[in-house]
């Protein structure tokens, strides 16, 4: 792989994707997250920074760092995991029983900063993250 998708969009910064790009592009990402809770294991960290880029377009999740497996009925988890821009509400109020929701939403952010060229949320701390997440 050439570079992470945080790379990719820095070097066309100039270059809007065209409506077909975003849709591949969030089509593979959403293959890959369902890959992964399909297999009962949620990834915890999804940022442009741990999706990998080749020349062709494929793209491919990487850094498993923070993955964990999760059960139903839900076990209590860390809540100090995913990158504060691409954090889930839930996660900043202190909830530690989730699942596949937070890469979800973590998605979600990915899909906007795709758009936008910037990441949409972009907090200075915890209390600033939920202050934007609410506005």
């Amino acid at each position: 792989m050439e570079c992470d998708l945080s790379g990719a969009m820095k070097k066309t910064l100039n270059t809007a994707l065209t409506q077909a790009d975003l849709k591949h592009l969030l089509y593979q990402i959403l293959s890959a997250v369902s890959h992964i809770h399909d297999k009962w294991y949620i990834h915890r960290d999804m940022k442009t920074s741990n999706i990998l880029v080749h020349k062709s377009g494929r793209i491919c999740v990487c850094d498993f760092g923070l993955a964990r497996k999760y059960q139903e009925p839900r076990k209590p988890l860390t809540q100090m995991v995913i990158t504060l821009w691409y954090r889930p509400p839930e996660l900043l109020f202190g909830e530690n029983k989730y699942g596949p929701e937070v890469d979800m939403w973590s998605v979600g952010c990915i899909f906007a900063e795709l758009i936008t060229r910037k990441a949409l949320l972009q907090g200075q701390g915890e209390l600033d993250q939920i202050d934007k997440v609410s506005r």
